[in-house]
């Protein structure tokens, strides 16, 4: 099942305002621990998981790109589906098996999403990748970190993204199928607790 929350997903610009600077996020950058620490963190409450969709060969969308025409997409590799069906295999084995699973539009990350098998899934165009929309990068992350705030994060949550959308929201890296483990600070921060690699 997909549900789609659109554009317009509920801002809070008062707090956005605090959190944001003109250099770009406030993102503190946490203390590694291992993969059983992070796992546990998932389901603690102000903590939610910012995946990079699982391996899709090449770099960029074709010139006649369409949201919800998978033809039109750069998708998942054979070994990319293997490798989101195995990290499924590791979150369900840990205890994910309820979570709240958030994907781009992009059909890669959807796939990604459904291969999980952790959770129903919704679309938000927030996590769409932030190459197609040139010029509105910023404003897009801002409105992704507004959003996070106003998440009830009780619940296992899993954000399914791009590269680029990692970056502009966390200042990290990531590799594809990996998971950035995030803690939403009372401050408003989000810090990044550590990384469970896919490979």
């Amino acid at each position: 099942m997909r549900l789609f929350i659109g554009k317009g997903a509920t801002t809070r610009l008062n707090f956005i305002r605090i959190l944001i600077c003109s250099a770009g996020l406030f993102v503190a950058f946490g203390l590694s621990a291992n993969e059983t620490d992070l796992l546990a963190l998932l389901s603690s409450g102000n903590h939610f998981g910012f995946m990079r969709h699982s391996t899709a060969p090449g770099s960029d969308d074709p010139p006649n790109f369409q949201i919800g025409n998978c033809d039109t997409q750069r998708n998942l590799s054979t070994g990319g589906r293997e490798q989101a069906i195995a990290i499924g295999e590791k979150l369900r084995a840990n205890g994910i098996v309820n979570a709240r699973v958030i994907s781009s539009q992009w059909c890669r990350c959807l796939d990604t999403a459904e291969l999980l098998e952790i959770g129903s899934i919704e679309e938000l165009a927030l996590l769409n990748s932030l190459v197609s929309y040139p010029g509105q990068g910023r404003a897009m992350t801002q409105n992704l970190a507004a959003w996070i705030a106003d998440q009830d994060l009780s619940q296992p949550t899993l954000l399914v993204s791009h590269q680029i959308n990692i970056g502009a929201l966390l200042r990290s890296g990531a590799d594809e199928g990996d998971i950035l483990i995030v803690h939403r600070q009372p401050n408003g921060t989000l810090a990044v607790t550590g990384v469970l690699r896919a490979n």
